[in-house]
């Protein structure tokens, strides 16, 4: 249950190595450090961990057990080394280092390239709905800023340079204004296809899991 717990804190310790690897000088003088290898492998930490914790206790004058850090790991990553989480890791845009036992490779490569797909999409999704958000709101801002310059034309205190520059930027912005809504109007259609791609991807994935 303790490494059940450990690895679900560091599932995705992949991305960085700082918060799970640092120890106190007292854990380091009193550790087992088959243990620690378990944890970590349990956690699907990369081999660079003991590298992180050798730092740490160097201050307390300890040097890791290597030979036990390593069964350790070795043991724990055949607790790591699942589907599920090969799965979570992928989804959550994780990296994967390879280090799963040749038994265990294939399934979890597996699971984790369908994470990353779906991770994947959800991205393709995000990217696309944020696009059109923001075109959207330059678009709002062009109609409002040609209002504007309309006033300005027809405008008794503008000055006839003001008029002309009125009427040039005028022109620019109904050519952005026209590219933006043909823009919009196939980000629409490409996000609704994402959409649609995304949960049809939730549903089979629910179906095989």
């Amino acid at each position: 249950m303790k490494s059940a717990i450990f690895a679900a804190a560091c599932l995705v310790s992949s991305f960085g190595l700082a918060g799970c690897a640092s120890m106190s000088k007292q854990e380091c003088r009193t550790v087992d450090w088959r243990t620690v290898g378990y944890e970590d492998g349990a956690a699907g930490r990369s081999g660079e961990a003991i590298g992180q914790r050798r730092k740490a206790c160097a201050a307390a004058g300890v040097t890791p057990n290597l030979d036990a850090y390593r069964a350790g790991r070795t043991e724990g990553l055949r607790e790591y080394c699942q589907p599920e989480n090969g799965y979570r890791v992928g989804a959550a845009g994780g990296s994967y280092g390879g280090y799963c036992a040749a038994d265990l490779a294939p399934a979890f490569t597996q699971a984790y390239e369908a994470g990353r797909e779906l991770h994947s999409r959800e991205y393709r999704v995000r990217q696309t709905s944020e696009r059109l958000a923001s075109e959207r709101r330059e678009l709002d801002g062009i109609e409002h800023r040609i209002t504007e310059a309309g006033f300005d034309v027809i405008s008794p205190n503008s000055s006839s340079e003001q008029r002309a520059d009125a009427l040039l930027e005028t022109e620019q912005l109904a050519q952005r204004h026209e590219h933006l809504v043909l823009d919009i109007d196939q980000l629409e259609h490409d996000l609704q296809r994402y959409q649609q791609e995304l949960q049809e991807y939730r549903t089979q994935m629910a179906y095989v899991n």
